[in-house]
Parts: C-alpha cells; sequence; structure tokens
C-alpha cells in the first residue's frame, strides 16, 4: 500500500472525476492528563433477542471473551497499538481492508503510514495518552492498486490499565466518488460542460493575491481547487485574464431558439479550448469557463507576459471567425473580449475580474469584435469620471463651485463690454477642475438643471455688484451658458426671472448662450422658451457656431441677438495669409450675413494682435480670449473694470 497526492486537472474545462488531493483534519489538540483518558474496551455487540435460559452443556463466556470476539469480528478495521505506534493486537477487517497478512511486522507498517510522518508530535502525544483522539482523511493505494480514501481515527489508551490506543480505519471511497459527483455538477456549465462561474473564481483566488497558491487553503479555499503548476514548470508570479463575450448572440437566440443558441455556445466552447490547448507555451493549459449567457473567460497562471495574453486573444477571435453549423443553420459570430495581465500578488480575483469588466465594456464601446488591454490612465480616468458623478448633487450644496469669468472685448476700441461666467468645481480631492471634467455627466444625470440655476443666480449678482460699484458707468453684460436640458427640464424662463427680480440686475444686462446644434430644428418648447426670454430682453447667443449643421435658415426664425464664431475658424486668422484660402471667405460671409440679420458676431479664442486685426477687418464685434485675459475670478474683473474707467 502506499500513499499518494494528486492534484485536479489544469486542462482547459473538465474536473477530475474523483477527489484526487491528500487532506489532513485533526481534531483540535487538547492537554489532556493521562488520567482522564477513557480507557479503551472493545465493545459488546449489542442484539434485539430476549434473555434465554444457558443451553446445557454451553461454556460460559466471560466478559472478556465477549469484548474480545466482538472486536475481532466487527465489520470495521481496528488495532490496538502501543505506545510506539506498532500493532499489537488486529482484527480480521483491519487486514482484509489494507490488503496486507496478518503478521505484527506488516500490520505495524501499514498503521505507521495510515498515522503519517515518523516521529509526528501530534501522533505521539495521542498514543502516550497527553492528548485527544485525532481523525485524518487519506488517501491511498491498496495491494492491488486500487486508490481508496480512509478515514483514520485514533483514540488515546486507557489510563488506568494495560491495552493500547486504538486505531480505526474507515473505507470512505463510495461517499467521496459520491461528493466528487456533485461538486462536478455543481461546479461545470451544464451546457457546454466547461467550469462554470463559481469553480473559475475558485481557481482564480487559488493563484491570484497575496497568498498565492499556497495561502488559498488558508482561506477556506476547497482543498480540490489547488491548482499547482504542471511538472518541470517555473512560477512567473505572473496571472492574465481574457474575458469575452460574444456579440450578436442575443439575436441568434431570438431567431433561432435556445436549442440553436445551446449548440452555438458548445461549438464556441470547443474552439476556446482549443485555442487554450495551443496556447500553453509549455506550461500550464489556460482554464476555460464559461461564466454565464454568452460570456466566456481564459485564465492564464504563471503568465509569460501582456504579449501571451494578446495573443491569446487574437487567438481566440481568429477562431470564432469560421461560420458555425448549428442544427442546420450556419451562424456568424464575432466576439470582444477585454485583457488584464498582471504580477499575481498584487491583486485579488475581485479586482482582476472586475478590471477586466471594465475593458471588456471599452473592446464593445470601441465597436466590439475586438480585444482591449487594460489601461490603468484610462481605468483612472473613468474612476474619477464615477466619483465625480456621485458627487456632483452634494458638491452645490456644499457650495464647491465657483465662478471665473472672461472679458469679452469690443473690437473697436478695445474696452471690456461684458464678461463670460465659466464654472468651475474646487474639488477636495482632485483640485480645481474645469467644466469639461464634469459638464458632460451633469447633463447626463440631470444634475445639471440644479447646477444651472446655481450659475444662473450667481452670475447675475455678480454682476448687478459690478454695476453698483461703477455708478454713472457703462454696465458691463454677464453671459451665461445654458444647456438644453435646462430648456427641456426646467422652467427655464421662471428660473431666468427669479435670478434678475432676486439679484436687481436688468435683463439686458444678461446674455444666455446656446449651442448651435441644440437650437437646430428648434420648435414647440425650445422656440417658446427662447421667444419668452427675448421679449423679456434678455440677449440669446449662439455659441461655438460653425460647428453644427451651419443651417442659416433657422436664425431668421429665431430671437437670436449674438453668433459667437468657433475658435477653429478663428484660429486661420493666426497667419498673414491663412493656410486655407476658404475659411477667411467662410467667416466673412457669416459676419455678413449676421450683420444683415441685425446680429453681432464675437470671436472666440483670440490669441494674439494679428487676429484681432484682421478679425476687426472683417467685421468682427466682440473678441474673446487670452489675448485680452484667461478666465480670473471676479475681483481681478472689477481691477480691469477700474483700470478701464
Amino acid at each position: 500500500m502506499s500513499g499518494t497526492t494528486e492534484g485536479p486537472s489544469a486542462a482547459t474545462g473538465q474536473a477530475p472525476a474523483a477527489p484526487q488531493e491528500h487532506r489532513l483534519h485533526e481534531t483540535r489538540p487538547q492537554e489532556r492528563p493521562p488520567h482522564d483518558t477513557p480507557p479503551f474496551d472493545p465493545p459488546v455487540a449489542a442484539t434485539g433477542c430476549e434473555s434465554r435460559p444457558p443451553v446445557p452443556g454451553a461454556r460460559a463466556h466471560s466478559p472478556a471473551d465477549v469484548r474480545a470476539d466482538a472486536f475481532r469480528r466487527a465489520p470495521m478495521a481496528l488495532a490496538v497499538l502501543d505506545r510506539a505506534g506498532r500493532v499489537v493486537e488486529a482484527n480480521d477487517a483491519f487486514a482484509a481492508l489494507l490488503g496486507t497478512g496478518p503478521g505484527a511486522g506488516a500490520l505495524s507498517r501499514v498503521a505507521a503510514e495510515l498515522l503519517g510522518r515518523p516521529g509526528d508530535e501530534t501522533v505521539r502525544a495521542v498514543l502516550e495518552g497527553r492528548r485527544a483522539g485525532l481523525r485524518r482523511t487519506r488517501r491511498v493505494r491498496d495491494a492491488e492498486g486500487r486508490a481508496r480514501w480512509l478515514l483514520v481515527a485514533v483514540e488515546p489508551p486507557r489510563a488506568d490499565g494495560p491495552g493500547g490506543a486504538l486505531l480505526s480505519v474507515t473505507d470512505i471511497s463510495a461517499r467521496r466518488e459520491l461528493e466528487a459527483r456533485v461538486r462536478d455538477l455543481r461546479m461545470h456549465d451544464p451546457v457546454t460542460r466547461l467550469p462554470n462561474r463559481a469553480l473559475f473564481f475558485e481557481r482564480l483566488a487559488s493563484v491570484a493575491g497575496p497568498a498565492g497558491p499556497e495561502g488559498a487553503a488558508e482561506h477556506g479555499e476547497h482543498p480540490e481547487d489547488r491548482w499547482p503548476p504542471e511538472a518541470g514548470q517555473a512560477r512567473t508570479g505572473r496571472i492574465g485574464v481574457c474575458y469575452l463575450d460574444l456579440d450578436g448572440f442575443k439575436a441568434v437566440n431570438d431567431t433561432f431558439g435556445h436549442r440553436t443558441g445551446d449548440l452555438l455556445l458548445t461549438a464556441v466552447a470547443e474552439r476556446l479550448s482549443r485555442v487554450a490547448v495551443a496556447g500553453a507555451r509549455g506550461g500550464r493549459t489556460p482554464l476555460v469557463a464559461r461564466l454565464g449567457g454568452d460570456e466566456f473567460a481564459l485564465l492564464v497562471p504563471d503568465s509569460s507576459g501582456t504579449e501571451q495574453l494578446t495573443a491569446l486573444a487574437a487567438a481566440a477571435l481568429l477562431a470564432l471567425e469560421e461560420p458555425f453549423d448549428a442544427d442546420g443553420e450556419r451562424l456568424s459570430v464575432s466576439a470582444s473580449v477585454g485583457v488584464v495581465e498582471r504580477p499575481a500578488s498584487a491583486t485579488t480575483a475581485t479586482e482582476l475580474m472586475q478590471d477586466a469588466d471594465t475593458t471588456l465594456y471599452w473592446a464593445k464601446a470601441d465597436g466590439g469584435g475586438r480585444w482591449t488591454l487594460f489601461d490603468p490612465e484610462r481605468n483612472a480616468h473613468r474612476m474619477t469620471r464615477q466619483v465625480l458623478a456621485a458627487e456632483l448633487r452634494p458638491a452645490i450644496g456644499r457650495g464647491e463651485f465657483v465662478l471665473d469669468y472672461q472679458p469679452l472685448v469690443d473690437l473697436a476700441d478695445g474696452t471690456t463690454s461684458g464678461v463670460e461666467a465659466l464654472v468651475r468645481w474646487r474639488h477636495p480631492q482632485f483640485g480645481t477642475l474645469p467644466p469639461s471634467r464634469f459638464i458632460g455627466q451633469a447633463e447626463e444625470d440631470g444634475s445639471v438643471v440644479q447646477l444651472g440655476r446655481w450659475v444662473l443666480r450667481t452670475a447675475c449678482a455678480q454682476a448687478r455688484a459690478w454695476q453698483v460699484a461703477r455708478p454713472g458707468r457703462r454696465a458691463i453684460f454677464v453671459s451665461v451658458n445654458v444647456a438644453v436640458r435646462q430648456v427641456w427640464d426646467s422652467d427655464l424662463v421662471a428660473d431666468v426671472a427669479a435670478a434678475l427680480e432676486a439679484t436687481g440686475l436688468p435683463p439686458e444686462l444678461l446674455q444666455l448662450e446656446l449651442t448651435e446644434s441644440a437650437l437646430m430644428g428648434s420648435a414647440g418648447r425650445p422656440l417658446r422658451v427662447l421667444q419668452a426670454l427675448s421679449a423679456m430682453g434678455v440677449r440669446i447667443a449662439i455659441d461655438d457656431f460653425g460647428t453644427g449643421y451651419s443651417n442659416l435658415s433657422y436664425l431668421s426664425r429665431l430671437p437670436v441677438s449674438v453668433l459667437k464664431l468657433d475658435g477653429s475658424f478663428v484660429r486661420s486668422f493666426r497667419d498673414d495669409v491663412p493656410p486655407g484660402a476658404a475659411d477667411e471667405v467662410v467667416v466673412e460671409a457669416m459676419v455678413s450675413l449676421a450683420h444683415r440679420l441685425g446680429l453681432t458676431v464675437t470671436a472666440e479664442c483670440v490669441e494674439t494682435a494679428q487676429q484681432a486685426r484682421r478679425l476687426r477687418g472683417i467685421g468682427c464685434d466682440t473678441g474673446q480670449g487670452w489675448l485680452w485675459s484667461r478666465p480670473v475670478g471676479p475681483e481681478r474683473i472689477a481691477g480691469l473694470l477700474r483700470q478701464q474707467g
């Protein structure tokens, strides 16, 4: 008989039919004085028969004879051991179970093998009666080479008389085989027979994290899920995952039914398994699992680097390009793959799969049918965006937003006639953030309506303060950006009226900017809103003009006062001879048309005096840009106005 230690198959999908792992279980050691050890007495067999008078001529049996006979005939394998662990006495079942002869020497060798390592202090303490009993599960091979699971138990000897420790051995092979079969069903996908999500994550947990494969069992991992390296394979300390999702699988299910869909999944599983075998590169074959629905994953323990993972992902996509024959249908599907690879000790199973899921989303967002490698910088931006999205509304209440202002300058005389209010977020963690970092998210979740009200009232209050501080001087107007959702999801007219009334700002000193794309096709509610605001005396400006559809016909229908030329047109005016001769012609035409419609024109992003001079030459009314000032706080604008007189 020989003890063996075998691990589970590291192939791409099928778990072994029965566990192949030596496992050790012991009762919690407890110090116990010898006199507290219960004595061993072979049990007297109990029967359900009534008492009868002795048979004439029969020899009477002593209680010791009865106990000895019960010990010898007991169906459980039993042996009495001395303090050195040698077999003093064994019953017939002991030799029969373990396939050894009745000799004391042979029996003692078998007992020693069952008890484990020579000189084991725990075993010695039990044999000497200093500790409570122990239990161990052993996987062995009998004399005929058959694998068996045995439950080995040792009870300490009695302290008040002769006798030894009792060794009992129970064959639990049938129970373990049943457990293995149940586990196989529980841990494998019934459609593809690949490992399912539960087994995949257990295998992943066994190789990821600071503990590594050796420490996984300490955290409650099932012993059969340890994943030791294959013979001769060196450990790299790295780990990788290809997280794959079929593109268009739902359409197959909806069109041809679930039977055809299941056949397609099975065929995909077979191709991915072949890809995994080919991608082993002399090491462990990557584990292929179906995580659910049309999602699969390939786990690469001890990966050699990102090149191995990206090559595996590319091979998987290539393998899926060939059409599938399923239930008489010829089907074509593609896939998107998220690829993550990193040091195993620097991640956990949860973190790795979260990043793999994020990367899979990127692959789909980029058009699908491709693999995408995890990018820490892109992920950091995503995480930041999620944090900002969650904090937007509370930040408004906490007063974390401020307004900077950029002057709008008359190109004719160089005086400041107005300012544009630009919101900033003074985030306690990320510092001061420009609108490009949060306005998009605010528009998505609707918080831009609440933020817009605050901007509107704050800007009006500041413009009124400048007006009051300069009595008798020309007051400057303030221009405020308005999001599309403010027009549709709030009563913008009421919000503007309330802000003007609360601050005392005259309506003609307020300008509202809407983008060209937001105004295209304006009718119904947007048109009524713009007409009502114009009737109040508020000016309406089209921001970034020239970047949308540039359908000029709507200018005559909307109550617009100002066109703001996008900076992309203005940049071409930095040179005496523009790079594109058509640019200047287009800008001149837009300025001329605006003037004929009674509109004024503002040029954005003016950076040089050359640009300002040439823009003034073609008729632009006002300019805005770093030539005069970058966006600054309200106190800097007040100083600028004092200098202007």
